[in-house]
């Protein structure tokens, strides 16, 4: 029990820390990603900029911290979808950490341009604009696409087992199918990720994270729904060798 408890308060913090880092890391991309001269701006902030990079990167942790201390629990009721799980977090995490590496990459090209003495400006915007258009696709892919899938697979074992409390689960399956539907639609270029829409799409996803964060912090896993798993699937290994 003393173990669950741990890990649930572990999940918790995690998502917590990974939702806090990802909120600053944008923030702090501002000087680099928003302003019309970046190329000027990103050398003159860059420890900002390199400040960002390392928030986003405790966000790459703290994601696949929560899918490996999820597995072992996930994997009593169904380890197929706790091994895709771990498999599409990493996914997630590896799509982010391009992001991070493509405004690092980024901040050379504006070091670079400060530097020039009488720099060519068309082709330091063309590098500029294909490395926007990386972070710009990554930022959709990761916290959109992938992390819809995550949700449902986690959540939908959440409703099965009722590990917590059925609005969570229901919250988090509702939450997964609306941000995924967010990211089909930024990728045919219906919405923009950033605007009313895309914020209202994934309001319900963030709020679930946050919910189920708080929860586990506090009340933990459902101690007799564990309980009740393992011999779940004894008796379903049992039935398939009869």
């Amino acid at each position: 029990m003393n173990s669950n408890k741990k890990a649930a308060k572990i999940v918790g913090v995690l998502f917590i820390l990974a939702a806090v880092t990802a909120v600053i890391g944008l923030n702090l991309y501002n000087p680099i990603l928003k302003e019309p001269d970046y190329l000027i701006k990103g050398s003159e902030h860059a420890n900002q900029v390199i400040l960002g990079a390392v928030m986003e990167l405790i966000l790459v942790v703290s994601a696949i911290g929560t899918a490996t201390t999820m597995f072992p629990i996930l994997r009593k009721y169904n380890e197929t979808i706790a091994l895709w799980h771990v498999c599409f977090r990493f996914l997630e995490a590896i799509v982010i950490t391009v992001g991070v590496i493509s405004v690092l990459s980024l901040l050379t090209l504006s070091r670079e341009f400060a530097a020039a003495g009488a720099p060519d400006t068309a082709s330091f915007q063309a590098s500029g604009i294909l490395l926007k258009a990386v972070h710009d696709w990554t930022f959709m892919l990761g916290p959109l696409f992938m992390l819809g899938i995550n949700t449902m697979m986690y959540s939908y074992i959440f409703y099965k087992t009722k590990l917590v409390p059925r609005f969570i689960s229901n919250l988090g399956m509702t939450g997964a199918a609306l941000v995924f539907i967010c990211a089909l639609l930024v990728m045919f270029g219906v919405i923009q990720q950033i605007s009313f829409w895309g914020a209202i799409l994934a309001v319900p996803v963030a709020a679930n994270e946050m919910i189920l964060a708080v929860w586990l912090i506090v009340k933990g896993f459902n101690e007799s729904a564990l309980a009740s798993m393992p011999v779940k699937r004894k008796r379903q290994e049992l039935l398939v060798h009869a």
